[in-house]
């Protein structure tokens, strides 16, 4: 499937949208105030150890202390290492490997989300073009999206290309371990070479950066998302790169010279006046991504509902009454529901656990077609998926690969009205809290009249339907009651003033 690849850049903020078939499938968003971390590596320093978890806070400097658990500790993938050859592997307990106040070089391999600290290990990986480097390990592999049956003759020849640069001597720190990546599979001995000098040089300079920096210093950085783009997004069925800005197009320009040749072409600087994002109508399709209802073509539609634990999507029929009969009218609402569930996930970047919740079908034969509809959806997503089948309650379950944070939680933040529950108390039911708090204030205090400051709504219920209630309370406390509205309140929010 065809696509392409739309930049939105601004000082403040770079939005890429991937564009299939006409519609937006996926939109990264990076701010300059707020860049991802994963990638980066530190020199940290170690602020506590936990031996009953196994693992250790990390001081790199963040607002949050970052998480090392034993099995991302270098000595125990060295260990797995091991244990795939055969020979017995010893994790040795964390708290004989580090202690409090020691510098240690790690790297982020998952950003902080929520109230979770970033995720580290000490095994460093750089990534490259069409390489990644393992500086502390001897480990040659390829990547398993690469046919099986081409994995061996590709990691015989990285190891002789390896073994050939190491001799060289020109390129820094001249051991370390290397995983092929997928757009390295028909790459050429010259490229990969260039690669491989390249990864070595960074190495080197992170290493140099160690010795002379205080701990909790930033070593090295991931590249942007600009630049991520031509490494990462470019794919064989991508047809232009368009951007907007002149300065970052010869920047683009300029990177990918180095190291993505294949996609300077591929590169157009975009002049139109109308801004590029309206070419699709992105913001829109954004706009829509971040409500819970989102429509389908027939008339049916999805509920999405995203929480801290997992993802919910529930599929309507709506007002589609098309088809021939009922199970006709099913099978077409779920046929449709599943290409726009998988085209949600990556527009809205969801991850974790997902139940999806299919319009239940009598039929097997509908069952199973709609299930390898949704298989066949997922399978463009470059993030990992897993699809189980039906449970016993008639529930799709899935996970999607967590990487970065959701759409959502990039743009938005919880009400402040609601916190996040997406409800709020009625106003009555205000009212009622605003009376058993005077009852309560009035046996522990002797004030000669008692003021409520509540928003105008709440004031309204009081002056009408609860008029009597008030007046009712007044006499049995013995003491005034005044009602105060202020606009500026919401209707959760009142305050009882004792004169």
């Amino acid at each position: 499937m065809q696509q392409d690849i739309l930049i939105n850049w601004s000082p403040q903020e770079t939005r890429v949208a991937i564009v299939e078939t006409g519609a937006v499938q996926e939109l990264h968003v990076e701010r300059t105030l707020e860049r991802g971390l994963v990638g980066n590596v530190y020199l940290g320093k170690v602020a506590r150890v936990l031996p009953g978890m196994q693992s250790a806070f990390i001081d790199i400097g963040l607002e949050r202390a970052a998480f090392l658990h034993v099995a991302d500790l270098m000595s125990s993938v060295a260990a797995r290492h091991a244990d795939d050859k055969g020979e017995p592997a010893a994790v040795v307990p964390i708290e004989k490997q580090v202690f409090e106040g020691q510098s240690i070089l790690v790297q982020v391999i998952k950003d902080p989300i929520g109230t979770k600290g970033a995720r580290l290990s000490s095994q460093i990986s750089i990534a490259g073009r069409l390489l990644v480097f393992l500086p502390q390990d001897q480990h040659i592999g390829v990547s398993q999206k690469i046919p099986f049956e081409q994995r061996e003759a590709l990691r015989q020849r990285l190891q002789t290309l390896a073994e050939a640069a190491a001799k060289d001597g020109k390129t820094g720190n001249q051991t370390g371990g290397f995983i092929l990546r997928t757009n390295g599979e028909d790459a050429s001995d010259a490229e990969l070479g260039e690669d491989i000098a390249y990864l070595r040089k960074t190495w080197a300079r992170i290493k140099e950066a160690s010795t002379r920096l205080p701990p909790k210093s930033l070593l090295h950085q991931d590249l942007s998302l600009l630049q991520r783009v031509l490494r990462d997004l470019v794919s064989e069925t991508t047809q232009t790169i368009r951007i907007d800005s002149a300065e970052q197009f010869k920047k683009l320009q300029t990177f990918g010279q180095e190291f993505m040749p294949s996609a300077v072409d591929k590169l157009q600087l975009y002049k139109g006046e109308r801004p590029i994002f309206d070419l699709f109508n992105i913001d829109d399709e954004v706009g829509k991504a971040l409500g819970r209802r989102v429509d389908l073509k027939s008339g049916g539609y999805l509920i999405v509902d995203q929480t801290e634990a997992l993802t919910t999507i529930d599929v309507n029929t709506g007002g589609y009454v098309g088809a021939r009969n009922f199970d006709e009218t099913i099978f077409k609402t779920n046929l449709e529901a599943a290409g726009a569930i998988a085209r949600q996930l990556r527009l809205r970047n969801l991850g974790g656990i997902v139940i999806a919740d299919f319009i239940d079908m009598t039929r097997e034969d509908h069952r199973e077609a709609v299930l390898a509809e949704f298989r066949k959806q997922l399978a463009r997503d470059r993030v990992k998926t897993m699809v189980s089948g039906y449970s016993a309650l008639g529930l799709v379950e899935m996970t999607r690969k967590r990487t970065r944070e959701s759409l959502a939680h990039m743009l938005c933040e919880p009400c402040p009205v609601c916190e996040g529950k997406g409800s709020v108390k009625t106003a009555r039911t205000v009212t009622y809290d605003i009376l058993r708090e005077i009852l309560r204030e009035a046996r522990q205090f002797n004030p000669r009249e008692f003021r409520v400051i509540a928003s105008p709504d709440v004031i309204d219920v009081l002056l009408d339907e609860e008029s009597q209630h008030l007046a009712g309370l007044s006499d049995f406390i013995g003491k005034p009651i005044s009602l105060q509205p202020e606009a500026s309140m919401s209707q959760v929010q009142y305050d009882i003033v004792l004169l």
